[in-house]
């Protein structure tokens, strides 16, 4: 019998996963093991031990524990595993077509806050708009003391942005539209390897979830927004999701001020003076009042 090898999944299925072996430049379809009636069920990012039987095929014989599980929460209260030992959430958001929609990014940032795991800020598509649009919503962010960089995939300007990821367990997310795929194929990531089907066969996708690997790390390109959902979330859960409202919320006149309503509110006020970026504050408003 052929000895277990280290892989990390790519993407997965109901009956296998596309794994990317330790020592071979492509990924395989591999079937996932059952043991005790049940199947293992990985995640992008995933390491696994794999054996390679005489045909090429491969099997999953198991998960190796995780360090970090990242996963999302509905309103209805339910959580599902979208990714494994992660330690970096790379937002990106496009200047134009579309247009930068700060409730996204700020979700985003929100969730990696109470996840417990860096993050950074990619704008993309900077030729389509104005320099100062960029550089102000630049801005906001840098201030926030979050890594904000500009690139432009599609001319080649990505060496930041692989900086970034380098040696790193990074995940894009992002709106559709906004340049993920091109981010990703620029850094060296296969589109063509993606989903697995529920029936087990492998399948050229851009709809799922897929890990390249780097170096020393790895990339997965996330399938879309809706998989960062917080759920339904109170003013007490969300608050540490914003780095900037921790020390103005210990102004307030109420300990349990929720900084949507209540009199002397200094998140409230610092947003109407310009301290707080009042997009931020309507994003925090927003997740609170129409959870997703």
């Amino acid at each position: 019998m052929s000895e277990l090898r280290r892989a990390f999944v790519v993407s997965t299925g109901k009956n296998s996963a596309w794994i990317s072996i330790d020592g071979e430049s492509s990924p395989r379809l591999a079937q996932l093991r059952r043991m005790s009636g049940k199947r293992y069920m990985p995640v992008p990012g995933d390491i696994v031990a794999a054996r390679v039987l005489e045909d090429g095929h491969a099997v999953v014989e198991r998960v190796e524990p995780r360090t970090f599980t990242l996963r999302r929460h509905s309103v209805g209260g339910r959580s599902k595993t979208m990714a494994a030992n992660v330690d970096l959430l790379v937002t990106v958001t496009s200047l134009a077509n579309p247009a930068p929609r700060a409730i996204t990014l700020d979700q985003l940032l929100a969730f990696a806050e109470l996840e417990k795991i860096a993050a950074a800020v990619v704008l993309t598509k900077p030729d389509l708009a104005e320099q100062a649009e960029c550089e102000n919503l630049a801005a906001i962010y840098r201030a926030l003391e979050y890594p904000t960089i500009v690139v432009n995939p599609k001319k080649g300007e990505i060496e930041p942005l692989r900086e970034l990821v380098g040696g790193r367990h990074a995940m894009l997310a992002g709106n559709s539209g906004v340049g993920k795929s091109t981010i990703f194929r620029a850094l060296g990531g296969d589109t063509s390897v993606g989903e697995v089907s529920r029936h087990g066969m492998g399948r050229q996708t851009t709809s799922a979830g897929r890990l390249y690997r780097t170096a020393e790390g790895f990339l997965i390109d996330s399938p879309g927004i809706n998989e960062f959902g917080l759920g339904s979330v109170d003013a007490r859960t969300l608050a540490p999701g914003f780095r900037e409202i921790p020390p103005l919320a210990a102004l307030c006149r109420f300990a349990d001020c929720t900084h949507l309503a209540e009199p002397d509110c200094a998140v409230a006020t610092a947003a109407a003076d310009g301290t707080m970026a009042p997009s931020r504050y309507a994003s925090y408003r927003r997740m609170i009042l129409e959870p997703s």
